[in-house]
């Protein structure tokens, strides 16, 4: 029979499994490619570009930067399992546009998730629609749990004289 320790010890590492495989697991896309690295500090520590394509609107990418610490930095600093959360983010049109069917509302779809931490840190791309202006924006925001993070980008891809074609139907103003 276990004792109450070994059981909360047993719980305790498939806890971490757990979060672990959670951390594995895909978000709403992930990066199509990274097309540029480059160390900025002595230390290796770096900036990653990736190229994002919207998986609902083709003929739009979306460029990411964000930080990718080194193992100089992980061993000096300790936070082994975390990236700061700072992206800035591009979207062009990089081909013919045809939107599908895309979320329409205020608040827009999550596009693209990627994570920062182990469990509680990640930065997403957000589509919004401007009904208004024809044009799609782009935010790229860091989600965390602790000290709601505010750092933020945003992007976005006129519509207008790009004979956009929509596979549902371009949604009246």
């Amino acid at each position: 029979m276990r004792s109450p320790i070994q059981s909360n010890n047993a719980r305790g590492g498939l806890l971490v499994l757990a979060l672990s495989l959670l951390a594995l697991a895909p978000g709403a896309a992930r990066a199509d490619e990274v097309v540029g690295r480059f160390s900025n500090d002595w230390t290796g520590n770096g900036l990653e570009v990736q190229a994002v394509a919207d998986p609902k609107v083709q003929g739009v990418t979306c460029h990411l930067v964000d930080f990718d610490r080194s193992m100089l930095d992980r061993l000096t600093k300790g936070n082994w399992f975390e990236d700061p959360s700072n992206a800035s983010i591009a979207c062009r049109q990089t081909g013919p546009v045809t939107v599908g069917d895309i979320e329409v509302s205020a608040k827009g779809e999550e596009v693209f998730s990627e994570r920062k931490s182990l469990v509680f840190k990640s930065i997403a791309i957000r589509r919004i629609y401007d009904r208004a202006n024809d044009t799609l924006v782009y935010v790229v925001y860091s989600r965390q749990v602790k000290d709601a993070s505010a750092k933020m980008s945003i992007s976005t891809v006129p519509l207008f004289n790009t004979q956009a074609a929509w596979t549902k139907g371009k949604p009246s103003k």
